[in-house]
Formats: C-alpha cells, structure tokens, sequence
C-alpha cells in the first residue's frame, strides 16, 4: 500500500532541505519516489507541521550490567514512575534508570527510532544484547569497550604490532555483535587495578608501560584501516577533575589528525580559574575544534535533579562516591576486560559547581560552529534523563528563555559563564541535524537520519509551535519503517527495532593466541564469549543490520 505524508513542512538537512512544503511517499516500510498518479491507500494531511527523521541518540546507556545495577540500586526511583500494563504496551518504571521496556517507550513517544549503547564490555555483552533486545520500538547498538583490557595492553607492550591489534579489534567487534569502538578513561581502568589513582595523556600504565595517547592512537589507527565508519568513541582522561580541559585540549592536539568522536565533553571541560578553582574551559576547547575538523563531539549536557551516573570508569566513579545521592555506591572489577562504577547524583541550581556545569555544556552546544560535529546528549543518565532533551532543545532555540534559567542558577555561576553574552540561537534544521542527519553519518547508517528515496520511512512529525519544548516533548504522529507507532504522544503499535553491526574483516590466525589467552585467563571458553546471531534474531525477537565493509587498509 502507498502510504501519502501531504503539505508537510521538511527538514532533512542529509538532502538539504530546510522547511520546504512537500509530499513524503511510503511503501512498504521505505520513502519512494512516487509518481502524482499512483493510487494512494492512505493519507495524512500535514499542513503546517513539522517533519523530520526520527531521532537517533548515538549515545544512552540503555544495556548492560551498569544499568542494570543503577536500576537495583535505584529503588526510589521506582517510585511514583510505575507505568501501568496497557492492551499494546507492558509495565514499567523508573525516571533515572528505567525498566528497558519504559526506556524503548518514552524513546518512541518523544520521536526517537534509534538508540545507541556507548560503552558494552566484550565480557558483558550478552546481557547488553539481551536488554537492548527487550527495549521495544527502536534500532539500537552498541560499541564495544577497548583500551582497559588486557589482552590489548598485553599486545601493545609486547609489540606484537598494527596488523596483529586490528585482526584483535574487528574479531572483538564480531564477538561482541558491536557496531563501534569505545575507549574508556584509555588505560586507567585497568591502572586503578594497579593502585593508580589517576592516569593522564602521557602518564605510562604502571604495569604495561603504555599511556593513554599510546593507546587512543592505536586504537584510532586500527580503526582506520579497518574501515569502521564511526570513528574511535573516546571517553578521555580526568573525566569530572577540575584542570581536565588541559588534557582534553591535549588529546585533540594529539590525534595527529586521525578520526576521533570525544564524548560527553561537558564532563571534560572544566578550569581551575578562580575563588571555587572550578571554571568553564568550554570556550577554550570550543575554539580548537572549531580548527580540527577530524574531532566529532557529544555533550553529555547536565540538567538539574535527580539521576544516577554508570560508568565504565571504575577509577573516577571511586572518585565521585564522595558526591553520591544518596549515599550508595557500587565499584566493581570485571575480569580483564575493565571494571564500571555506579554512583547516584542528583545536580542542585544552587550549588555553584552543578549550575556551572549546566552552563559549560550550553557553552559547547552554541560556540561550536558545526553542527554535523556536535550531537545532542546527556550521556543518559549521567547528566540526565534523555525525557529532558525537550528541554534542552528548548534552551538552544531559545535565547531568551535561556537567559530566564540563567537568573535562577547560583549567582556564583551566573557570574563565571558567558552563556548571557551568547546571542545563538538553534534553527530547526541545526536540531534536524545534530538529533538526526549528524549521527546517521558519523554512525554509518546510510538508510536512517534522512527522508530521501530509499530511506527506511522512519518518521517524526511534530505540531510547528513556539514553545519548542511542548512541540518536541510530544509529536503528532511517529512511523517505524512506515508503521504508525506512535500518535499525540500515545503509542498506538508496539513493534521490535533492528539492531545494526558492522563486521570489519580480519585472519583467523588470531584466534590461536586468543584461544590460548582465555584458556589461561578468562572464566569462560572463546566458544561461549562470543554472541551469535541466533541469539539476537531468535532469543530477542529482533534482526541485524550488518553495515557494509570497507576495504581493509594494510598499516604503513
């Protein structure tokens, strides 16, 4: 059946559409190009509304053990967020962390289709797959966390060399059924094992000898040559440590110009300036890349509340359990892969330090220039809640509803940004760009972000009002490859997403040493790490997106 979207109002920055009236034709979960004398089964008169993409968040922590911790832990966010069993959708709960189901959920009825799972262990990635699995109504996927693990450090120490480390790195990637490569405090999780306390650029790892810089240039390199698309997902050094917007100038500067994407950069871009000897750096970095064009962005955007922080970083999540709300916390090792850390936080507006933190993320969002560079995130649920990017939009569009909010944060802070001297203003086409066609491209999916011929007929379709955060907390109508899901905010079809893998190749001559390695090491046999497909298709009712392979590039 020919589906019609008529009169709509388009933003698809991919195809350089800026608010254009068009029609959208659907047939058969795709966007054609059809003729004005086809039959159409049925229509939608969207006269005067908004249409975009869905929403891709390249970075949410919705799988994994971390969040499966924050969700035990987390008991008082349970409650008064309980959704109740409905003839399409299943119970639920949570706020901060919640249940997979509430998270595909509220994913699809604030217009996102696709989700991505930033920091997977190899060891953990079962139980990833099994939670992303349960997550309803969007694609997601999941990069695969390296850099802390053992066998790596090993190889690099070794000098086992570049051909030997790319063949580890895309095996991991088809074990774990990844779609990228995460770094994670690069080293340092594993240095906390050692009894290290902190681990900067150029620090050597106090048992292999490499530093960070050692290992995100491997990493980014290996990368590369495999032909991954998304580039190395860096989550740097000194995460949350006053001084830190030192190392994260110092780790542009050093990625000789290899693709890198640094995430939830709010975190990483704090001084020592003044009285608190906490300050923004934010314009600082704004102003190097700006310059370098290689270096892709997450904000990782604070919002005031209560939320809970999970991380891979096992090292500066034992920093911040000083800062817990309430007072609990879990620290916890996990075999030779890594470790994580999770610590609840609730972020005040009158406490200096959180509202300057809310600040310094609005900071990157309007003094990068280019939004095909910049991603909207919170690090879900490290900032906040991905419930808030409405307003969080809202705060970008809107300068003078910002400049309100600035009013009401600890004079401190008001006094120590230059938020009220920023005069930007988001349009709709950069938000289409940095929630939609800005993480299509960086992650590779050629069929997603876009609503061009041939595009998966993944559809938002909002009501065009001045309260931008009313018109992007609820959307009229939401399509999953052409079927209505959700409309006035209100899911009409429960459906399953895909999930998307990219399979670099590699020779099976690294199976030997790896075999032998978990022999030694590892709890488990090779044969019962890696995830199969089955798992997937038939165990989490789902599929895969396998993303075309590039050609592989021998190292010089």
């Amino acid at each position: 059946m020919l589906i019609k979207l008529t009169g709509g109002k388009i933003y698809d920055p991919a195809n350089g559409i800026d608010g254009e009236v068009r029609d959208i034709y659907v047939r058969d979960g795709r966007i054609v190009n059809a003729s004005a004398d086809e039959r159409v089964g049925q229509e939608y008169n969207l006269k005067g509304r908004v249409v975009m993409a869905g929403g891709i968040d390249p970075h949410t922590h919705i799988g994994g053990g971390k969040v499966t911790i924050g969700r035990m832990m987390m008991t008082e966010d349970h409650i008064g967020n309980e959704v109740a069993r409905t003839a399409i959708t299943r119970a639920g709960c949570g706020h901060a962390v919640p249940s997979t189901l509430t998270a595909g959920y509220r994913y699809a009825e604030m217009g996102y289709t696709a989700c991505f799972e930033p920091a997977m262990l190899p060891a953990n990635a079962r139980q990833a797959h099994m939670e992303m699995g349960d997550t309803p109504m969007v694609d997601k996927g999941a990069f695969v966390m390296l850099g802390s693990d053992d066998f790596l450090l090993r190889a690099m120490a070794g000098n086992k060399g570049m051909e030997f480390i790319k063949d580890y790195i895309a095996w991991t990637m088809h074990a774990a059924q990844a779609l990228a490569v995460k770094v994670v405090n690069p080293g340092g999780i594993s240095a906390f094992k050692f009894n290290q306390r902190q681990l900067d650029l150029d620090e050597k790892h106090v048992h292999y000898g490499q530093s960070p810089r050692d290992i995100l240039l491997t990493l980014a390199r290996g990368l590369k040559e495999l032909g991954v698309t998304h580039p190395l997902h860096v989550h740097g050094c000194n995460l949350g440590v006053p001084g830190n917007d030192e190392t994260t100038l110092a780790t542009i500067r050093a990625m000789e110009g290899l693709p890198v994407h640094l995430t939830h950069v709010q975190f990483h871009s704090y001084g020592t300036e003044g009285d608190m000897k906490f300050s923004s750096g934010a314009p600082r970095i704004a102003e190097l890349l700006n310059k370098n064009t290689n270096v892709s962005i997450d904000v990782g955007q604070i919002m005031f509340g209560q939320t809970c922080t999970a991380s891979g970083d096992s090292m500066r999540q034992y920093g911040n359990t000083k800062s817990a709300a309430p007072k609990k916390w879990v620290v916890m090792d996990i075999e030779c892969d890594a470790g994580c850390g999770v610590v609840p936080m609730k972020y005040r507006d009158k406490s200096f330090v959180n509202a300057l933190q809310w600040a310094i993320g609005l900071e990157l969002f309007l003094l990068v220039d280019d939004p095909w560079r910049l991603f909207l995130t919170t690090d879900h649920p490290n900032g906040a809640p991905f419930t808030t990017y409405p307003h969080l939009i809202r705060l970008l569009m809107d300068r003078g509803f910002r400049n309100d909010m600035l009013q009401k944060i600890h004079p401190g802070a008001q006094a120590a940004t230059i938020l009220h001297s920023i005069k930007r203003e988001y349009s709709l086409y950069e938000i289409a760009i940095m929630t939609r066609a800005g993480p299509a491209k960086s992650l590779g999916l050629k069929d997603r972000g876009h609503l061009g011929g041939g595009a998966s007929a993944d559809i938002t379709v909002y009501e065009d009002k001045a309260d931008r955060e009313a018109m992007f907390q609820v959307p009229e109508l939401v399509f999953k490859n052409g079927e209505l899901i959700v409309k006035n905010g209100v899911i009409v079809k429960s459906v399953q997403g895909a999930t998307h893998v990219a399979r670099p190749e590699y020779d099976r001559h690294i199976e030997g040493p790896l075999r032998d390695y978990f022999d030694r090491y590892h709890t488990v046999r090779m044969s019962n790490f890696r995830v199969g497909d089955d798992e997937i298709i038939g165990h989490d009712k789902g599929s895969i997106i396998v993303q075309p392979s590039k050609s592989r590039v021998k190292a010089a």
